[in-house]
């Protein structure tokens, strides 16, 4: 079945731009460029590149990447934007690379795509080398308990609250705006945390970052909610 990213993608692209969504361009993008640029990275795996908006980004912070993706529209179209870049078909739970290929291994809100994200989790740890980070931007767990339903808001159309609902649950929902139409998973943070740490990981920063620029009425919303998680989940050194 599909998950409905092939038929959206022109809208994806369209609507995503070259800066990137509100979310992407004044809450997370700062944080994730942050720990990028210590310099501890010369190569880099983005997992569900997309349009390859990241790869790009991570290009101009010095930084050898490769992207993959399943989606045939998104690749051509990173491939048109960025010629000399390296943009493979692929996908999260069975990567292509040998192990310890990679000194960062990025998943920017990808993980909620991923119906198999405890064997995609197993791969991203796999292919980094030892002392690589593995950097992830997620929809909190939060938010995914309640983004069918949305904000409730009164008769005016004001927003009240984010409902929260079968947060202990697994489940897919579909997502509908701007012509997008895709399916996302919902999962407790304990099911992420638990797959990280079975994979030996070891976490070195967490955040739930709000936003730092942009409009105050938008700046204003996504501090209600915590819409957003940033981890970076590192693989041991050998001894």
């Amino acid at each position: 079945m599909s998950n409905g990213w092939e038929s959206s993608a022109q809208a994806w692209i369209d609507s995503i731009g070259e800066r990137g969504d509100w979310g992407r361009e004044h809450v997370l993008d700062p944080v994730m460029l942050d720990r990028v640029g210590s310099g501890r990275f010369r190569s880099a795996l983005d997992v569900g590149c997309g349009e390859g908006r990241f790869c790009r980004m991570l290009k101009a912070a010095g930084v050898s990447a490769v992207g993959i993706d399943p989606t045939p529209h998104l690749l051509d179209t990173a491939r048109r934007r960025d010629p000399a870049g390296d943009y493979r078909s692929g996908r999260a739970e069975n990567l292509a690379f040998a192990e310890g290929s990679f000194d960062l291994v990025v998943s920017y809100l990808t993980l909620i795509d991923i119906p198999d994200f405890r064997t995609a989790i197993g791969e991203m740890a796999r292919v980094l080398k030892p002392g690589g980070s593995l950097l992830v931007a997620n929809l909190t767990s939060f938010t995914s308990a309640g983004a069918e339903r949305g904000w409730v808001e009164d008769s005016d159309g004001y927003p009240l609250h984010f409902p929260v609902d079968r947060y202990l649950d697994e489940f897919p929902f579909w997502l509908e705006w701007a012509g997008i139409r895709i399916e996302n998973w919902h999962r407790p943070l304990a099911a992420y945390m638990a797959a990280f740490l079975e994979n030996g990981l070891r976490l070195t920063f967490f955040s739930e970052p709000g936003p730092v620029s942009g409009e105050a009425a938008h700046r204003e919303r996504f501090r209600r909610v915590p819409w957003f998680v940033v981890m970076e989940w590192r693989r041991p050194s050998v001894a």
